[in-house]
């Protein structure tokens, strides 16, 4: 049963083909790939979607901790949540702390925390209310169960790229990754540009063997970045605010620019976890 004081909602996206996709109006486009409010205050907010069964969560405590209920289990189909699938999640707000199955975590800001199927009770709390804990959580579909697994930032795999000539410097940030630790699929990192750096990903690349989410943050409220989405000779764009989450088809690209700098949680199931397995886009063939 859900703690006291706890509050869900839960969303269910399906499949887009991309001939579909390029009849979209803005909204059409925002309504189907834009995931907006996961990180609402005393909220456990989930988006379900049907790109690889990747589900897109938030949990933000405040007085009293979050759990998952009978409707994410019944979400899946099984008794408890976590039942046939693995987490990953990373908290960017308050010092957090999370239980599962009597094991404590207690996650500072930009650590990470791995928690393998099986794992029946998850219970997500901030140390302190006034300072809440933001945890962004992503759940996978299983097929082995793996260790639980703390991960602080130091122990992340950092991987500088980019330069300030092409405005793309940046730091990324491997957690849940075959380098670090063993998981069934899912893979899920943060990135973080330098000042005065804005652009995340170019040249632009697909990987049509994997679906990918993101969730931009620390942008202040009068910034934004833009979304580039849709097959290579036929863009479309998205302007996304702070903390909105992007559903990324295998079909299209995922790059973008902000009005600033500006960090972004990537996450990825599919076939493979090949961090490399990408199909590049050489820049004059993009539309």
């Amino acid at each position: 049963m859900p703690a006291q004081g706890t509050t869900t909602s839960i969303e269910t996206r399906h499949a887009i083909h991309w001939r579909e996709a390029e009849t979209f109006d803005t909204e059409a486009l925002r309504e189907n790939f834009l995931v907006p409010g996961l990180l609402a205050p005393g909220a456990l907010n989930v988006t379900y979607t049907h790109y690889d069964r990747l589900m897109l969560a938030g949990a933000v405590p405040l007085g009293e901790p979050l759990v998952f209920t009978e409707a994410h289990a019944k979400l899946v189909g099984s008794d408890h949540h976590l039942a046939r699938r693995e987490l990953g999640l990373i908290n960017i707000g308050g010092p957090g702390r999370v239980t599962a199955d009597g094991t404590t975590f207690d996650l500072s800001f930009q650590d990470a925390l791995y928690l393998g199927s099986g794992t029946a009770d998850v219970t997500f709390a901030s140390v302190d209310p006034a300072n809440p804990a933001k945890f962004y959580i992503n759940t996978a579909p299983a097929h082995a169960r793996h260790p639980a697994r703390h991960i602080t930032k130091e122990a992340a795999k950092a991987v500088p790229l980019g330069s300030q000539e092409t405005a793309n410097k940046r730091t990324i940030f491997q957690y849940l990754h075959p380098d670090v630790l063993p998981t069934c699929q899912l893979v899920m990192g943060l990135t973080r540009l330098e000042s005065g750096s804005v652009w995340n990903t170019m040249p632009a690349h697909t990987h049509d063997r994997r679906m990918e989410a993101y969730l931009y943050f620390e942008l202040p409220e009068n910034a934004f970045t833009v979304h580039l989405m849709g097959r290579p000779e036929a863009t479309r764009h998205l302007v996304v605010r702070n903390e909105e989450a992007i559903v990324s088809p295998p079909w299209s690209i995922h790059c973008g620019a902000g009005t600033t700098s500006y960090a972004f949680i990537w996450s990825m199931a599919g076939d493979n976890q090949a961090f490399t397995d990408m199909d590049m886009i050489a820049m004059q063939d993009l539309r």
